[in-house]
C-alpha cells in the first residue's frame, strides 16, 4: 500500500509543479509581449544604404483575398527588394493574378517562376527552389500566400537582423475577419500560440514558423541551400535548428504575421492544427507526453486533484478559479497581440475561447491516432525525427 501512496504523491507533486511552470509561461508571455510587440519602426533615412531583400512567394490557387494580400508586397515602404512568385502548375489561375499586379506596378522588380523542381518531398521547397537559386540579394524573405504586410513590416524585420542573427521571423496572428471561424482563429493565435511563441523566444528556444521568415542567404547556402531541407515537411523548424546549432541567433520582430486567407472555416482550421500537432510529435516525441498538459482544462484538472491530495483544498473550487484566471490572462494577452480593439465582443470571446480550449485535447489525440499528414492533394507519412515520405505521390500528366 505504501508504494502506491508514494506514487500518487509523486504524481501530485509533478502536476502541481508543472501547473506552476505553466503560470510562469503566462506571465512571461504577457510581459514580454507588452515589451516586444508593436514597437515603433524607425523612419527610413534616404542616405543609408539599406540591404536588398529577395521575397519568395510560393502560390497555389486563388482565394478571395489573394489579390489584396499580394498587392501589399508591391506597396511596401522599403528601398530595395525584389518579388519572386513561384507557381507549380502552369494552369494555376494565380498566374494571371500575379501578371496583372506586375502590370499594375511596373516599377517593382518582380519575376514569375512557373514549374517546380524535385529536390525532396516538401512541395513548398520544390516550388520555391528555382526562385531561391535566382535570388540576387543576401537576405531572403519566405512569405506564405495568405500573409498581408504593412508598409513598414519589411523594415521592422530588417531592424532585428543583426550581424549575429541569421533568421528573423514574425509571430503568427490573423487579420480581422467576420464569422465564428475567424474569431476562433484569432483567439487561438492570440492566446495558446502566442503564449508559447513569446515565452520560447524569451528563453531562446526554437519556435520558428516559416509563414514569414527573413533569412540570411549565405548562412543557408553553407547548409547546401534550401533544397537540403526538402526531406522535411516542417522545413522551418529544421532550418532554424541548423542555424542555432552553428551559433547563430534567431529572433522575432515586433510586428506579428497577419494571416488573411480568404478561406476561413472551422474544419480547415482544425485540420491545420491537427497537421501541426502531428509534425511536432514526429520531430519531438516527448511532445506527446507534455503538450496535453499545457491545455487549460487538462492541467487544471490534474492540478485540482493534486492540491486536493497535497493540501486538502477544495478541488472543484480550485479548478473553477484556475479556468477563470486563465481566461482573464488570455484576454489580456490577446489584447496585447491585437494592439487595438478586437473585432468581436466579450461574449464571442467566451464562446470561442471555450470551444478552443475544449477541442484542443481532442485534436491532439486525433493527431496521435492518425499519423498520416494530408497537405492539399498529397498524403505523407512521418518517421521519428521529422523525415517525410509521400504515400501517394502526385501523378503528373
Amino acid at each position: 500500500m505504501a508504494p502506491m501512496i508514494y506514487t500518487l504523491y509523486g504524481f501530485a507533486i509533478f502536476f502541481f509543479v508543472f501547473w506552476c511552470g505553466i503560470w510562469i509561461l503566462h506571465l512571461i508571455a504577457i510581459f514580454y509581449g507588452k515589451y516586444r510587440l508593436h514597437s515603433k519602426v524607425t523612419p527610413l533615412v534616404s542616405d543609408v544604404p539599406y540591404p536588398g531583400v529577395s521575397i519568395i512567394k510560393p502560390l497555389m490557387g486563388v482565394d478571395p483575398h489573394l489579390f489584396s494580400n499580394l498587392e501589399t508586397f508591391f506597396t511596401m515602404n522599403y528601398p530595395k527588394y525584389e518579388l519572386l512568385f513561384c507557381i507549380e502548375d502552369d494552369t494555376d489561375p494565380a498566374i494571371m493574378l500575379v501578371k496583372s499586379l506586375m502590370e499594375k506596378y511596373p516599377k517593382i522588380d518582380a519575376r514569375l517562376f512557373i514549374g517546380a523542381a524535385i529536390v525532396g518531398v516538401n512541395p513548398k521547397i520544390n516550388n520555391m527552389h528555382h526562385a531561391y537559386e535566382a535570388a540576387i540579394y543576401e537576405f531572403i524573405l519566405i512569405s506564405d500566400s495568405g500573409i498581408r504586410m504593412k508598409e513598414d513590416t519589411l523594415q521592422d524585420m530588417m531592424n532585428y537582423m543583426s550581424d549575429k542573427t541569421a533568421l528573423v521571423h514574425q509571430m503568427p496572428f490573423s487579420a480581422d475577419r467576420n464569422g465564428f471561424a475567424a474569431t476562433l482563429e484569432k483567439i487561438y493565435f492570440g492566446t495558446a500560440q502566442s503564449r508559447i511563441y513569446l515565452a520560447a523566444d524569451f528563453v531562446k528556444i526554437n519556435c520558428h514558423t516559416g509563414m514569414s521568415a527573413l533569412i540570411r542567404k549565405s548562412v543557408l547556402d553553407e547548409e547546401g541551400g534550401i533544397k537540403t531541407f526538402g526531406c522535411y515537411l516542417a522545413e522551418d523548424f529544421f532550418i532554424a535548428k541548423s542555424f542555432i546549432d552553428r551559433g547563430w541567433k534567431i529572433r522575432i520582430c515586433s510586428q506579428p504575421a497577419i494571416q488573411n486567407s480568404g478561406i476561413c472555416d472551422i474544419n480547415s482550421f482544425q485540420a491545420r492544427l491537427t497537421r501541426w500537432a502531428k509534425l511536432r510529435v514526429a520531430m519531438l516525441p516527448v511532445v506527446m507526453f507534455f503538450e496535453p498538459l499545457t491545455e487549460c482544462m487538462v492541467i487544471g484538472g490534474c492540478a485540482a486533484w493534486a492540491v486536493g491530495l497535497l493540501f486538502q483544498w477544495d478541488s472543484l473550487g480550485f479548478y473553477l478559479i484556475h479556468i477563470l484566471v486563465w481566461f482573464i490572462c488570455d484576454w489580456v494577452l490577446l489584447s496585447i497581440v491585437q494592439n487595438g480593439s478586437l473585432p468581436f465582443n466579450k461574449f464571442d470571446f467566451v464562446v470561442g475561447w471555450l470551444f478552443r480550449e475544449c477541442s484542443g485535447p481532442y485534436l491532439f489525440l486525433h493527431a496521435l491516432f492518425d499519423p498520416t499528414i494530408r497537405w492539399r492533394t498529397r498524403v505523407y507519412k512521418l518517421a521519428w525525427g521529422g523525415i517525410a515520405q509521400e504515400i501517394k505521390p502526385r501523378i503528373k500528366f
